[in-house]
């Protein structure tokens, strides 16, 4: 009888220690599933946000792209007087006179919200304003520069464009960041030139 009580015994506290590996093992696996969702879940946001950017770098890309910048067509086929838009502001919507056109932009565009080379847009890329603050429902911010190539001045432009969320922004000002910016994970740059042709 005694044997029998003491078996028992042991099989009850076997049973007690299996119980209590089984939930430390399952604990560990489970934060380590929970860290792994956690990880997934920024990537997928990042690349939400990232493919969205590019989608509004590109826009406006195309918004400069489509200024006047080349010469006039004379009836004879010879090229006229250079044409260089010069006026029309591409920072409100829809675009309007009263801005800087292709004129090259002020230092520092990039790196922050400079007036006429700034727009802010909602989580749908609608277009919400401009100025050097974000308006309220910002989720994206589109910067860009306009500069002349060294090489060629008078004919070819660099056409410079970010797109960046809010978020990202306020993270790095409260991080303290200054000087030239790099690249965050969900921004997109874009640089493309313009040469002068027949208009």
């Amino acid at each position: 009888m005694h044997s029998e009580e003491s078996r028992w015994s042991s099989e009850q506290g076997f049973g007690f220690v299996e119980t209590l590996i089984s939930i430390a093992v399952l604990t560990a696996v489970s934060v380590g599933v929970a860290q792994l969702f956690a990880v997934a879940a920024l990537a997928n946001h990042n690349a939400e946000a990232n493919t969205s950017t590019a989608v509004l770098a590109i826009d406006k890309i195309e918004q400069l792209r489509a200024l006047p910048w080349g010469f006039e067509s004379l009836a004879d086929g010879e090229l006229g007087l250079p044409v260089s838009d010069s006026t029309t502001d591409v920072s409100v919507f829809p675009q309007a006179s009263g801005g800087p056109g292709l004129l090259p932009s002020p230092s520092g565009k990039l790196e922050g919200n400079v007036p006429f080379y700034v727009d802010y847009l909602d989580g749908n890329g609608e277009w919400l304003g401009t100025g050097g603050s974000p308006t309220p429902g910002t989720v994206y911010i589109r910067r860009w520069a306009v500069d002349r190539l060294p090489a060629s001045p008078t004919d070819t432009l660099v056409l410079r464009v970010l797109a960046t969320t809010l978020r990202q922004e306020l993270q790095r000002a409260a991080a303290g960041a200054t000087g030239p910016r790099g690249k965050l994970p969900a921004d997109s740059w874009l640089v493309t030139v313009k040469t002068r042709k027949a208009v």
